[in-house]
Parts: C-alpha cells; structure tokens; sequence
C-alpha cells in the first residue's frame, strides 16, 4: 500500500500536539525528547512550534504534500500515534482531510483506505 503520510505531512502543519508532560520527563521515560517540548499549562506540554500559526512540528522534516518524516517517529508523543489517515471504515479521517485542505492537498482516495497498522507506519522508521 502506498502510504500517504510519506508524502503529506499536513497534520504536523496544522494540529497542536499537545499531550500529558509524562510523556517528554526523562525521569519518567517518557519518550519524546523534552528540548523539542515547550510548556502548554502544568499538566501538558506542546511539540515546539505547533502552538503558533502557521504551525509546523519541530519534528517534520520535508516539504509538504512532497515528501515528509517525522525525525522522532519511534518517540513521538501520544497524539501523534492515534491520529490515521482513514477511519475504521475506510473512509478519509475528517481530521487528516481538514489539515489537508489547510495546505492546499484534495482529500484521500476513499479506495485506498484501510487503517494504518504497525506492519505500514505512517513514517519511515528511520530520519
């Protein structure tokens, strides 16, 4: 299946990714890298550089619509892990069509939909 979030990366230009601090606190082992984390409030932080507008994740490398990575794939916080590009029905996700639609990119091929599973990541494993 040709995946496409390898050439999106729309919802990394759009989205804040906010999550649970736990998640960025070495201390913790929590996985994201905390120095690409800012403070949202004392219970979440924020990926750098998706609380502004335009947003873009600190962690997008690539041009949109083109060809993207995510530098922190196998770290990533939560939100970035539960967002597919199509739902369980197979149909384009609302959420990935409308940061798709912010960037100037059609909607998905309902066609091609089928969830994403670990075996098909929306990343390339390796930046």
């Amino acid at each position: 299946m040709d995946n496409p979030c390898l050439r999106c990366g729309a919802c990394c230009a759009y989205y804040r990714v906010s999550f649970y601090w736990s998640e960025a606190d070495p201390f913790l082992a929590g996985p994201v890298p905390l120095d690409l984390t800012e403070p949202l409030n004392p219970y979440r932080s924020v990926m750098r550089g998706t609380t502004t507008h335009p947003a873009r994740c600190v962690a997008l490398d690539g041009c949109i619509g083109n060809q993207v990575s995510c530098t922190i794939y196998d770290r990533r916080p939560s939100p970035c892990r539960e967002l597919e590009p199509w739902d369980a029905e197979g149909q384009p996700d609302e959420k990935c069509t409308r940061a798709r639609a912010a960037h100037g990119l059609p909607p998905l091929d309902p066609g091609e939909g089928k969830p994403i599973s670990p075996q098909h990541p929306p990343w390339p494993l390796t930046a």
